[in-house]
């Protein structure tokens, strides 16, 4: 089933297509994120996050790839005085999603496929495949709105190696506020809802520019799962406060 994941993953990436004439608008955009936090004391805790995000603009295709990672290190000390280290948490997630530009640019059909293997979570790995209708309802110099929305399929394993792929509906949207020439504020909203699972991912940030291409970043993530064994929490969040540097 990864395999599958993965295979469809990369179609999507290498979507056929023609390069935007209009000068205005980028081709391709890339930015990539970095946070990192170290804590020291009863507890030491290291914590890294990272990501790429692109866009790619073109004449009958708009495309968007995401790349993100978590890792965190604890060490604490056990009842003999020995300090214990362990890994808390490790997670990757990616995505790519190709909207294909009907007559009316501002309507289009997509295709989206992501894969996530998130170690402590109730899941060996999900994957995700889904077409449809995407729409961008909302798009002038400080405001941009768009929805996707389509049948699909999950692909799930569970940690006890439990099967629980099936048919799903995707929905998501994306806004953007330009608040300044300096400062951004996003939100990003998705949802997969399926017979044995319902999986809904939410981030909502806000940007700041530094200095030239660099900026500073302070993001909070929610990641829910509504079937998940008793000991595991449905909810996981995510804070964090990070560099982003704008590659193109």
């Amino acid at each position: 089933m990864k395999k599958q994941a993965l295979a469809s993953l990369i179609a999507i990436s290498l979507s056929p297509a023609v390069f935007a004439q209009d000068d205005e608008v980028k081709p391709f955009t890339m930015e990539g994120e970095l946070g990192f936090i170290s804590t020291s004391g009863n507890t030491e805790t290291t914590s890294i996050t990272a990501g790429i995000v692109a866009h790619q603009e073109l004449e009958n295709w708009s495309n968007d790839y995401a790349l993100e990672g978590l890792y965190k290190k604890e060490t604490t000390e056990d009842s003999n005085g020995d300090d214990v280290e362990y890994t808390s948490a490790q997670k990757f997630f990616g995505s790519a999603q190709g909207n294909y530009k009907l007559e009316n640019p501002d309507n289009r059909l997509f295709g989206f496929a992501s894969y996530e293997d998130d170690r402590f979570s109730n899941f060996n790995y999900q994957a995700t495949v889904a077409a449809g209708w995407n729409q961008k309802v909302l798009e002038n110099k400080r405001h941009t709105l768009e929805y996707s929305i389509g049948p699909g399929y999950s692909f799930i394993e569970t940690q006890e190696d439990e099967n629980l792929d099936s048919m799903i509906v995707r929905a998501s949207s994306a806004y953007s506020w330009k608040i300044s020439d300096t400062a951004k504020f996003t939100q990003t909203v998705s949802t997969e809802v399926g017979s044995d699972n319902t999986k809904s991912r939410a981030e909502t940030a806000l940007t700041a520019t530094i200095s030239g291409n660099l900026s500073m970043r302070l993001s909070f993530k929610l990641d829910h799962n509504t079937n998940v064994d008793e000991d595991v929490e449905k909810l996981d969040t995510e804070t964090a406060v990070s560099l982003v540097y704008n590659f193109f």
